[in-house]
């Protein structure tokens, strides 16, 4: 990942970031994101920020969800669901593989539930 240039949103860093090819870039951040998206030639991938990512699914920006299964059960460590908030969206199954005999990666289309 580090090798790929990013897009940081924020109203808070200054350049440069301790991240090689990175800029900072203030405004809304699904603006900017759209921006992006229509300037870009290549997919757009977003890592981290679940604030950011539900605004995005909100704003019908997202093309992909990529969910990573870990076998786990967190019941008395886990806090925050990940979508918790969201709106609902219906998800269609496009890709999938197991990782290490346990692990799996799901890659799915959203489109909002109606």
């Amino acid at each position: 990942m580090r090798s790929l240039p990013a897009t940081v949103v924020s109203s808070t860093l200054e350049g440069p970031l301790d991240w090689p090819d990175a800029t900072v870039v203030r405004g809304d951040a699904v603006d900017v994101v759209a921006r992006l998206e229509e300037e870009s030639e290549v997919p757009l991938r977003s890592h981290g920020s679940l604030s950011l990512n539900r605004a995005l699914m909100a704003a019908g920006l997202v093309d992909r969800v990529q969910v990573t299964l870990f076998p786990v059960i967190s019941g008395q460590t886990g806090t925050e669901p990940i979508f918790q908030g969201a709106a609902d969206f219906d998800l269609e199954l496009i890709e999938s593989r197991t990782l290490d005999g346990r692990t799996q990666e799901l890659i799915y289309r959203p489109t909002l539930h109606v």
